[in-house]
């Protein structure tokens, strides 16, 4: 195992070990570990490991599943105050993690008793103190601390109530009631809270300066650095925001320090600030430092971020076109996983995952459920509208936010081809899977803007994309009113000013539409607007509260600030990002569970400008099984021309055709790769298409005898294939040989005898159309002195036949009888036994 350890000029040391590759750095309080860093998801296996610890992380969000199989990653800043003995997250695999201090550093502490805790985990124990206050959850833990007497915290979120005793925070974080409040002690819950950069209050969220001679409680410019990031620059990355704009009077304010400006202002625009905080270097107003100066961090584009990793460019890699072909059971659509898997993570992660069928078939399933890989079976009926795009009869029920028709009328529906092309588009570099928008905690609505068939709708989608807000029918009422958070108020106004006709109630679509577009969608949550039931083409997340904005026409004067994260006037299927169509509800939740999560933000961040500029993008895979066996020409139609590698999206010679049933402009993306099977021996099929053939690379899968075992009971199945094949090559040809497949998990004499009776025999009679004599030389019968597995017997002339008349001897084939309880099942496998 390779293991290197660097260290840079301002202290940050790059320790890498395989394909794990971290950056940390000594700070007052531990060690921290940057955001992006990657670990060996197992660590050394002579070292005791402490699962637990890296489960926690796992479960805090810490550590996230990386692309790589094999690997973890940060998925934020994390500090080490202790030697973590979390043997798959310590980089170099090492139990006790030594490497993560420098020499000189203090002796290590129990893990109960760190020093500092994330800010997640803070955050994470007030949610649970406020559902205890609630539910009584979590007695066993905060009912044993009675009522604070000194000490309380700040949340660093806006919540009804932002301040919490001390103890109970701690002691449900370290699942134990037995520990001290106040500074004294490193160990002691004000300490820790305070030295994990949260602020310190009384009740009544006033801040509580910390003793000036405790000299492990941290200060100054470390301590204004940690709480500008927890309660500044985080809250902003979980509202999505753009920017972040710090005044120096804020943070004087939050941590009562008065006098502090050079201090304050000093440590927002140094660098190891912008290290901290994973920003780039901030804007500030003139004067600097002054209590009005105001530093303005942008948040977007983490690419700007000032990091200690190297930015390198990654060519985009060439796609791959290729076919795998061979007789039939050569393992061709069992190869088709890892050449898959290979693709879409790398060679490396597919290389470990080679012996292991299980774990690969795990990252297959996982990869399939994300969208990046489909599979597809050709056939004789397969078509142009089956692959690419084509029409189908639709009948008003189908795809209508109003009043069914019974009407039919012809749609243009994309084909797997089409949709995989579209998804592969929104493919994400490495940088912006780093940088995903995360969705937890939000909630996901579906929403109605205008109805798809409208004259108007395409003039209100565009007014709503451009101008950065998304807008609601029903009653026109301004209920920008205080007490219209509350539905019954809603209620009351519709039954005396609405215009609807009818009873109206809490469940009305007035009321609860209304309630839920005003006081129930958050600013963070995601909307996704729906063109008919069967299309998303806009995907946004609100960035404001409720508006009023009345129209000339009387309608839609309902509105919410929105940013735009993607939209398609054609839209894409639903079913791309969600498991069933839209219902005709204007706005509802969409349940998360029904949700394709990855595919979502794939769409979320496919329009961040900037991100992986030059980098080499996610990769996608189409898989074809039996390519062979359709019209080529006729199901690939304009694609023949579209598939070259070098006339993908974005390559030099990119092309672009406009599709026949939506006249859509339309390329291949690079990367969406290929992958196609051909079985040689159907005779039944005419050859490639030449044009198809020349984009394609063929790659030969012949029959592997040393796949099988070479004794099983006494018989050799090696040698048994090795011969047939040998015997069919030259009776025949090598496209028709037996693959390895029809004998693969025969582990008795039993199971060899049952494939040869019902697979390969009845496979040779094919290849040979019934001319069992062929068929009898193939298996070493053809001298039926001791037949092995086929018997000969001679037709006698009928009765009124005269034989004489009748030239040369005439035979009947049969397979040999099973015999009941013959290990055998009647066959002579004496040729073939192990030698």
């Amino acid at each position: 195992m390779k293991q290197t350890m660097t260290e840079d000029e301002s202290g940050w040391v790059q320790i890498q070990k395989e394909q794990a590759v971290a950056f940390g750095k000594p700070v007052p309080s531990g060690f921290v570990v940057r955001q992006g860093s990657t670990a060996m998801r197992v660590g050394s296996p002579d070292k005791k490991r402490d699962r637990p610890e890296r489960d926690r992380l796992l479960e805090q969000g810490v550590l996230v599943p990386d692309e790589n199989p094999a690997l973890f990653r940060f998925a934020v800043d994390h500090v080490f105050n202790s030697q973590s003995r979390a043997a798959g997250v310590v980089i170099d695999g090492n139990s006790n993690g030594s490497h993560w201090r420098p020499a000189t550093s203090v002796p290590p502490i129990e893990a109960d008793a760190r020093s500092i805790f994330t800010r997640a985990e803070i955050e994470a124990a007030m949610d649970a103190f406020d559902r205890h206050s609630l539910t009584g959850e979590n007695a066993e833990i905060f009912s044993q601390f009675g009522e604070p007497r000194d000490y309380w915290v700040r949340s660093s979120r806006e919540r009804p109530k932002r301040v919490y005793p001390t103890k109970p925070l701690v002691g449900f974080i370290l699942q134990k009631i037995d520990l001290n409040g106040g500074w004294g002690q490193k160990a002691d819950a004000a300490a820790r809270l305070h030295n994990s950069g949260f602020i310190i209050v009384d009740q009544d969220d006033k801040p509580v300066p910390p003793p000036e001679r405790y000299d492990h409680l941290i200060r100054d410019a470390d301590r204004i650095r940690l709480c500008a990031r927890n309660y500044f620059i985080e809250p902003g990355r979980e509202r999505n925001a753009p920017k972040v704009a710090i005044r120096a009077s804020q943070i004087a304010e939050a941590m009562d320090l008065p006098d502090a400006f050079p201090n304050i202002c000093s440590a927002l625009g140094g660098k190891k600030f912008q290290q901290l905080a994973q920003v780039p270097p901030p804007t500030h107003t003139e004067p600097n430092p002054s209590s009005s100066t105001i530093f303005t961090y942008k948040l977007a584009s983490q690419a700007e971020v000032a990091t200690v990793i190297e930015a390198k460019t990654t060519p985009t890699r060439s796609a791959t076109n290729l076919i795998l072909y061979g007789p039939p059971g050569t393992g061709k659509t069992y190869a088709t996983a890892l050449e898959a898997v290979r693709l879409c993570l790398g060679d490396s992660a597919a290389e470990l995952l080679r012996a292991e069928r299980e774990a690969l078939m795990v990252e297959y399933h996982r990869l399939s459920s994300e969208g990046r890989i489909e599979f597809v079976t050709f056939h004789q009926s397969m078509t142009y509208e089956d692959f690419v795009e084509g029409r189908q009869p639709m009948t008003g029920s189908d795809d209508s936010e109003e009043t069914s028709s019974a009407g039919f009328r012809l749609e243009t529906v994309p084909g797997i081809f089409r949709r995989i092309a579209k998804r592969a588009e929104t493919g994400l570099g490495k940088t912006a899977i780093c940088n995903r928008i995360t969705i937890d905690g939000r909630q996901i609505y579906k929403m109605s803007v205008g109805f798809s068939r409208d004259a108007g709708d395409q003039d209100l989608f565009e007014e709503v994309i451009e101008g950065g807000y998304t807008v609601l029918d029903w009653e026109d009422i301004d209920w920008s009113d205080p007490k219209y958070e509350a539905a019954e108020e809603i209620l009351k106004t519709c039954q005396s000013e609405g215009k609807i006709e009818g009873p109206v109630t809490l469940q009305s679509g007035q009321v609860s539409i209304t309630d839920t577009f005003r006081n129930r969608l958050k600013r963070g949550d995601i909307i996704v607007v729906s063109k008919g039931n069967r299309l998303v083409r806009a995907i946004g997340e609100v960035i404001g509260d409720y508006e009023y904005h009345p129209r000339p026409e009387g309608n839609y004067g309902h509105r919410r600030a929105v940013r735009w994260l993607w939209h398609d006037v054609a839209g894409v299927p639903v079913t791309e990002i969600y498991d069933g169509n839209f219902t005709m509800r204007s706005i509802y939740g969409l349940r998360k569970e029904r949700l394709n999560i990855p595919a979502l933000e794939r769409y979320m961040n496919s329009t961040i400008k900037g991100v992986d500029a030059g980098a080499e993008r996610e990769a996608f895979v189409l898989i074809i099984d039996e390519i062979n066996r359709a019209n080529i020409s006729k199901v690939f139609g304009e694609l023949i021309t579209l598939l070259e590698p070098d006339k993908r999206l974005g390559m030099p010679n990119e092309i672009r055709l406009a599709l026949p049933y939506s006249k859509l402009p339309f390329a291949v993306p690079a990367n969406l790769h290929i992958i196609a099977t051909m079985n040689t021996a159907d005779r039944s099929i005419a050859l490639l298409d030449t044009a198809l053939r020349r984009r394609f690379a063929f790659r030969e899968l012949m029959p592997d005898p040393h796949v099988l075992p070479n004794n099983v009971e006494g018989i050799n199945p090696q040698k048994l294939l090795r011969t047939i094949n040998e015997r069919i090559e030259y009776l025949f040809d090598r496209e028709h040989q037996i693959g390895h497949a029809y004998l693969t998990g025969c582990d008795t004499r039993a199971k060899i005898a049952a494939a040869m009776r019902y697979k390969v025999i009845p496979l040779l009679s094919e290849y040979f159309y019934e001319d069992w004599s062929k068929v009898a030389a193939v298996l070493g019968d053809a001298a039926q002195s001791n037949p092995r597995f086929l018997v000969r017997d001679v037709i006698s002339a009928p009765p009124g036949l005269d034989s004489d008349t009748v030239s040369g001897v005439r035979y009947r084939w049969r397979v040999r009888p099973e015999v009941q309880g013959d290990r055998d099942g009647g066959f002579d496998f004496t040729e073939f036994e192990v030698e």
